[in-house]
């Protein structure tokens, strides 16, 4: 499993509403042996009142030479 660490930042993010309460995200994080990998984090994002919860995620782990690998789902 990759852990990110709370330190690091993202080489890109982005966010688009895709209706009134929900908004869809990716971000770009390096990857954490090796910072030319890639972590890619997909998320769909609710509004609830006050809080935000994670509707759906998907990451995807890029190693420098292209090969992609879904990651597992976070508990």
């Amino acid at each position: 499993m990759i852990e990110l660490s709370s330190t690091s930042q993202p080489k890109a993010r982005f966010y688009t509403r895709v209706s009134e309460q929900d908004y869809l995200g990716i971000t770009v994080w390096p990857g954490k042996t090796n910072p030319e990998d890639e972590v890619i984090v997909v998320q769909l994002r609710r509004r609830d009142g006050d809080n935000w919860e994670t509707v759906g995620r998907l990451a995807v782990y890029r190693v420098s030479n292209g090969t992609y690998s879904k990651l597992p789902e976070r508990r």
